[in-house]
């Protein structure tokens, strides 16, 4: 498109700064916000825990529980356990709480409307 022909822009906010400012934009990413910040900090506790625990309490990690498997082990395999669960529940939460208002923006912005 050369700087001579006209400008025709789609239905709906005509640039990133005015979805930038949309209530929608503000709901999803109050939405991602409430999701993500919390788990984070979940994840975050727990990782810490397994850390302090392998450093300050030998005694306890390395309670066997079955032959060789001790507690320690146990702990350092649930850490990537709790990392595709936190996946698989953002996903869930995306498709459901996420998505929709990001489809609704986008459609907006290449001027399809619903």
């Amino acid at each position: 498109m050369s700087t001579t022909e006209p400008s025709t822009h789609p239905p709906g906010p005509k640039s990133w700064a005015e979805v930038h400012g949309s209530e929608e934009f503000r709901q999803l990413r109050k939405r991602l916000r409430s999701f993500v910040f919390p788990m984070t900090a979940l994840f975050l506790l727990w990782y810490l825990l397994y850390v302090v625990l392998a450093d300050y309490a030998h005694g306890f990690m390395s309670t066997k529980v079955v032959g060789n498997i001790n507690i320690g082990l146990i702990f350092g395999l649930l850490q990537f356990v709790s990392t595709f669960l936190i996946t698989g529940l953002y996903v869930r939460y995306a498709n459901r709480k996420l998505d929709p208002i990001a489809d609704k923006i986008r459609d907006e912005m290449e001027g399809e409307q619903s």
